[in-house]
């Protein structure tokens, strides 16, 4: 069995050559990425697509690391703001209409505890998966192996080390459920302060639209 093989079903492997060769065509599509006119919106969106394949209305503020780019699999209207990483030795799945504050690290890679082991350069993957409708705070580290529900936000500065259920409100280090989402949450907008009326009215109308 191949080191890439190996890596594919989840299995300890070695980056070798052939691996590494796949780490030259998703280099190559980020230098031009990460050195792009940040203004030119319809070029960055077309070389996001490029990298990660398939996605729809996907859009990435440079710069953005990753190590395969195509291992990530995102749904509608992925959006990841600057300097996001996700080492995606392992898939990494994501739903539709996620987003990602600046900073966010998603990590499936990872080495063995003792040091011999680690030193015999084998290393693994672990899936991440994340569901629909989720916000991940500022400087958040997921970690190989975790699940994140759908609808629910990750606080800055988090550290998920363990799956998280959908609808909810989580933190901390290690993340932890602070609370639940309830409809009561579709009135505001930060903390206590609520949307005005015409800014309700707007959200009314796209809940319409999205039933």
């Amino acid at each position: 069995m191949t080191n890439k093989e190996r890596r594919d079903l989840g299995l300890p492997y070695i980056s070798d050559d052939e691996v590494m060769e796949e780490q030259k065509r998703s280099r190559r599509i980020l230098q031009k990425l990460n050195t792009m006119d940040r203004a030119d919106f319809e070029g960055l969106a077309e070389t996001v697509k490029e990298l990660l394949g398939k996605s729809e209305g996907a859009f990435i503020n440079p710069p953005f690391y990753c190590d395969y780019g195509d291992h990530i699999e995102v749904g509608k209207n992925f959006f990841a703001n600057y300097n996001c990483m996700i080492i995606d030795v392992a898939k990494v799945k994501i739903g539709d209409n996620c987003q990602m504050a600046p900073n966010v690290a998603i990590y499936t890679a990872g080495h063995p505890v003792h040091p011999v082991a680690r030193a015999s350069m084998y290393e693994y993957g672990q899936e991440v998966t994340i569901g629909d409708n989720v916000w991940i705070g500022g400087n958040t580290v997921v970690v190989p192996g975790v699940h994140i529900g759908s609808n629910t936000v990750i606080g800055a500065g988090s550290v998920v080390t363990k799956d998280i259920p959908d609808w909810v409100v989580a933190a901390g280090n290690p993340c932890k459920v602070i609370r639940k989402i309830t409809e009561e949450d579709i009135k505001y907008y930060f903390r206590d302060q609520k949307f005005d009326d015409e800014a309700m009215k707007g959200v009314e109308e796209f809940a319409k639209k999205a039933e």
